[in-house]
């Protein structure tokens, strides 16, 4: 038997991390069995179904490389096909048309709630059809057997047992002639010969009124696993019509998806003390079995930490350069092709956990300093600074080899010959060069920028002393 997985999706909304690890599970078991995983759109919801949402399922998979090896499939254009299968179940006699009024329904669950009973339809229909009228709106349900119990077993969870007395003859389609979710998804799975759903535990309840529809057209039973719900610190559900929760959120924030990957699989899932897969060894182990029944929950900290790993391990080449341009110009940062990008990335990568976090740490290097902040101005300069500063200018000035090294070796000359400690020389550059308080080692910073725009940001830093010198104690 030919291993066959899907990812059914609806396209009412963003994938978020929940969605993309259902279909990552789905698509390392088709591929661990050399099987096929196919991609099938479920946009029946014709109000709440967008096109936007279809670009971003599509755009989501693409970008993690999870590739289908059939469709995408659409269920709005198989509803002809939708039809014929109900006409079918009504011939055979394992369906049946229902002609209660929504006025009814709405008094028999209101009366069914008061009493404290489990609101369902009595299935008066079922029964006796001598209400309906030429024209009458009606739905079509399913006639869910009465006896007996729905056995199967999750591949997860393990064996579960439905009693079939308390399943509702659910409806398989609308009044306005338009197939139900749990009537379509039972003769997709059946048509295009899915051999195991891997899906979320919301399903669960889904599955035995599935089962029984399958076996009414006797057809074959898929084999079920029900992975865990994902929520959010708060214990909430992840919601996909929240943009913060899709995943090319994450791409847009400079996450690799080398370490979506990685988190999505760990989330409910392990394999020893291992952290980090390749794509080939989730390939290679990932195992159903071995996924957990409990909940996960989504953890930023873990992500952001393995993201920190992939940025500070791939190497430094062209595709990541390519990739940092690509966010520099998001936040509209010109590059000065002289700048080594190279030398910026190693200097900063392991105090960033994304590339947005590496293009924010390295605005300096771009772009000079506005305005500086007084705050700091007052911290840490006197009246004297401006003397001091401008000796450090007219050094640096004179130097004919610009390098780290070089600069380093001018600090200490000027140090100790001035008196100057070198904490207070490499303050006054940083705020010169950066206009922060912190930052990696400024002589690298201005070997990186070069020496012209080293002594123009000097020099503004003392035209700002000059003006700020009756303000400084």
């Amino acid at each position: 038997m030919k291993i066959k997985t899907r990812f059914a999706p609806s396209s009412t909304g963003l994938l978020h991390i929940g969605n993309i690890r259902t279909a990552l599970y789905s698509w390392l078991f088709a591929k661990r069995h050399n099987g096929s995983f196919v991609l099938r759109i479920e946009d029946t919801d014709f109000i709440r179904s967008n096109k936007i949402y279809v670009d971003n399922i599509l755009n989501t998979l693409k970008w993690l490389g999870i590739i289908w090896d059939e469709g995408p499939y659409f269920q709005s254009q198989r509803l002809v096909f939708y039809k014929n299968k109900i006409n079918e179940m009504l011939d055979l006699g394992c369906a049946y048309k229902c002609y209660c009024s929504v006025n009814r329904l709405n008094k028999m669950r209101l009366k069914q709630i008061s009493n404290g009973i489990k609101p369902s339809y009595d299935r008066k229909c079922r029964y006796d059809n001598s209400s309906k009228k030429g024209h009458q709106e009606y739905v079509i349900r399913f006639k869910n057997p009465l006896e007996g119990n729905v056995i199967f077993y999750d591949q997860i969870r393990g064996k579960i047992i439905f009693n079939n007395s308390e399943l509702d003859d659910l409806i398989i389609q609308r009044r306005n002639g338009f197939p139900t979710y749990n009537f379509c998804v039972v003769i997709d799975d059946w048509d295009m010969k899915i051999t195991h759903v891997i899906r979320g535990e919301d399903h669960i309840n889904n599955t035995p009124r599935q089962i029984n529809i399958l076996k009414s057209l006797n057809a074959n039973i898929p084999n079920y696993a029900h992975v865990s719900m994902v929520i959010n610190s708060n214990k909430s559900n992840l919601s996909k019509r929240k943009k913060d929760s899709s995943i090319l959120e994450y791409k847009e924030q400079g996450f690799f998806k080398e370490a979506i990957l990685n988190y999505l699989i760990k989330l409910g899932w392990s394999y020893k003390d291992k952290e980090f897969f390749s794509i080939d060894e989730m390939k290679k182990l990932f195992s159903i079995k071995n996924v957990s029944k409990s909940s996960s929950e989504l953890n930023l900290k873990k992500l952001l930490w393995m993201n920190h790993h992939y940025l500070n391990n791939i190497p430094i080449d062209l595709i990541l350069i390519k990739k940092f341009k690509k966010y520099l110009k998001n936040f509209k940062i010109k590059v000065n092709k002289k700048i080594n990008l190279i030398k910026i990335i190693k200097l900063l990568r392991n105090r960033c956990n994304t590339l947005q976090d590496l293009v924010l740490q390295s605005r300096y290097f771009f772009e000079n300093v506005e305005k500086f902040n007084f705050i700091l101005i007052k911290k840490f300069f006197s009246q004297d600074s401006y003397k001091i500063v401008k000796i450090i200018y007219q050094k640096l000035y004179n130097i004919k080899l610009w390098n780290s090294e070089n600069i380093v070796i001018l600090f200490k000359k000027i140090s100790q010959k001035y008196f100057i400690s070198l904490k207070n020389i490499y303050m006054s550059l940083r705020i010169a060069i950066t206009g922060l308080e912190e930052s990696p080692s400024i002589n690298t910073i201005m070997d990186i920028i070069g020496k012209n725009e080293s002594l123009k940001r000097l020099k503004k830093l003392l035209y700002c002393l000059k003006n700020y010198k009756n303000m400084l104690n």
